[in-house]
């Protein structure tokens, strides 16, 4: 899935503005420019330019440090790339604090059923032998579920 198209859902999950989501990139370590910023929420223009995966990776850790604090026990991970869906499943789930049952009332809440073993296998290491890709189709189901969940319009 795209990086733009999952910043902008967080946005509406939280319901915070532009400088927020800078808050959140500077949070993760990373120090965007105004012109990225606009050019991710800017809906006219034609050409979309993709957010570089090394820009998400410190947007999804300052994600988790906006929703849970920083730990002064322990040291900030490195940053991983490229940033895939599984990646980005696993952080939203740290950030909102979610259990493997929550998760799955959260798919179920937008209209997609998971098993336990299919969703365990979306948050295993990629050389396990029962790793299993995310799809953008199950990424955008549970974004729509986080909305519903955290949203109260």
């Amino acid at each position: 899935m795209r990086s733009e198209d999952v910043i902008k859902s967080i946005r509406y999950i939280l319901d915070i503005s532009d400088a927020e989501i800078a808050n959140i990139f500077k949070l993760g370590g990373y120090q965007p420019s105004r012109l990225e910023i606009t050019a991710i929420f800017d809906e006219e223009d034609g050409e979309k330019s993709d957010l570089s995966h090394k820009a998400m990776a410190h947007f999804l850790d300052g994600l988790i440090y906006y929703k849970r604090g920083k730990s002064d026990k322990h040291p900030p991970r490195p940053i991983s790339v490229p940033v895939s869906n599984n990646t980005v499943l696993k952080k939203l789930r740290v950030a909102f604090k979610l259990r493997e049952e929550e998760i799955q009332k959260t798919l179920q809440m937008a209209g997609f059923s998971m098993s336990s073993s299919e969703l365990n296998a979306l948050f295993r290491k990629k050389n396990h032998r029962n790793y299993k890709p995310c799809g953008d189709q199950v990424l955008r189901y549970f974004l729509k579920g986080l909305a519903m969940k955290f949203r109260k319009n």
